[in-house]
């Protein structure tokens, strides 16, 4: 499978009377987007703002963030099962604004553990996104819909926004392009290179997943067990974020740090990257034990893997899911490495890790929710409301775990355990 990103660097968004890249200024015909958005009889109105880099502001509760992203013509589908119609994801030209981000407030959530896009101060320079180019859309869902269907229609209007926003660039010459191939197990040119695949979690059970909450392909996940991904598939809008994110939006799906980090590998010719495995943390012990069990099997039979890369969606229970998956792995004769945040609140060493496997002891620590920072006033503020605008101005304590792009599960964190 071959994909190439068609990569058009955006330094700055503006207002204005059609929708167009000119250079590396994308131009956002307000009307015309608010338009599309409330084609969702769901929506009874959207506010729609920029936050710049560098420019003081603070965002406020973040729902999601999306890269604007769109298929070139006889390409494929966008966001397929979602925004457009079912198709594999991950072949074809799609057409990137590096630099941009839509970001998508939800109005129906709290201060109280939500996320904020912090775009300066000690804070902002922690997350990734921060250097960014943010439309903000702010949707409004009508009186009396129920919180699901409100949330589903945020995210779509972030997602269809993406789109919009990335269709601009779809009749110019990209900047750069950047080819994504792996043939996978059957590839015979790259005999001889170590073998290695990934297993990523994109949901847990824990918290029963919406009818509407269309994590894969358009699926809520119910019933999924692990399956075989080719890694292109998550570069391109085969998963996007739950409501509930825990650390994860669609940006780091689609800039993926683990895959994005392997096929760095594949292409120097150090590895091959022969596969993925889309998988999800369980609910009881046995669906645990199986689901770790297929995964385990999948790398060894599907992939024949030397080496497995593995990352978590969640919490304690998510933790043991992939540490398991790992035992299961190693004892097949694969080596892993895992991902893991700390879940401890004592900051004691014997509640942080939550397991103690021998075999898995390539162990990389990818930061915890308990650092924080003094923040400033912020002269600019984007909320969905005039009182959480008030809340979010005012100087305040924030932990990482409560900042977007700071603690990320899937490899983009920007926390590190040291020694001292």
């Amino acid at each position: 499978m071959r994909l190439t990103l068609a990569i058009h660097p955006v330094h700055a968004i503006t207002m204005g009377d059609a929708t167009r890249l000119e250079g590396t200024t994308l131009k956002v015909d307000r009307d015309g987007l608010r338009r599309l958005i409330l084609e969702d009889a769901r929506l009874r109105g959207v506010d729609i703002e920029i936050a710049s880099s560098g420019e003081e502001c603070r965002v406020g509760v973040v729902s999601d963030i999306v890269e604007p992203r769109a298929k070139e013509a006889g390409s494929g589908s966008d966001f397929p099962g979602v925004v457009g119609p079912m198709e594999v994801a991950g072949s074809g030209t799609t057409h990137v604004l590096r630099g941009a981000a839509v970001t998508v407030v939800d109005e129906g959530a709290s201060l109280q553990g939500g996320k904020v896009l912090e775009m300066t101060g000690p804070a902002g320079k922690r997350s990734p996104y921060s250097w960014l180019q943010h439309l903000v859309i702010v949707p409004h869902a009508v009186e009396g819909l129920e919180r699901h269907s409100a949330l589903n229609a945020q995210r779509l209007a972030g997602l269809k926004s993406a789109v919009y926003m990335a269709q601009a660039a779809l009749e110019q010459a990209p900047a750069e392009t950047e080819v994504l191939e792996s043939g996978g197990p059957a590839d015979t040119e790259r005999q001889g290179l170590p073998r290695f695949a990934y297993i990523g979690q994109i949901h847990s059970r824990q918290r029963v997943a919406e009818v509407d909450e269309r994590i894969f392909y358009g699926d809520n996940t119910a019933g999924m067990v692990p399956t075989v991904l080719h890694p292109n598939e998550w570069l391109d809008g085969a998963i996007i974020a739950g409501y509930q994110g825990m650390g994860t939006e669609t940006y780091h799906y689609q800039n993926h740090p683990v895959i994005s980090e392997l096929y760095r590998w594949h292409n120097e010719g150090k590895i091959n990257l022969v596969g993925s495995i889309a998988t999800m943390a369980a609910s009881d012990n046995l669906q645990r034990e199986r689901n770790s069990m297929m995964a385990a099997q999948q790398a060894k039979w599907n992939f024949a893997a030397d080496g497995v890369v593995l990352t978590k969606y969640g919490g304690g229970a998510p933790h043991a899911d992939m540490s398991l998956t790992a035992l299961n792995c190693e004892r097949l004769g694969i080596r892993t490495v895992v991902q893991v945040s700390d879940m401890s609140r004592d900051r004691r060493a014997e509640s942080a890790l939550l397991f103690n496997y021998q075999e898995v002891d390539a162990i990389i620590y990818v930061g915890g929710t308990d650092t924080g920072w003094e923040v400033p006033a912020s002269s600019k503020v984007i909320a969905a409301n005039g009182e959480l605008a008030e809340a979010l101005g005012a100087p305040m304590h924030i932990q990482s775990g409560n900042l977007c792009g700071v603690t990320s599960q899937q490899g983009a964190s920007r926390l590190r355990s040291f020694v001292h």
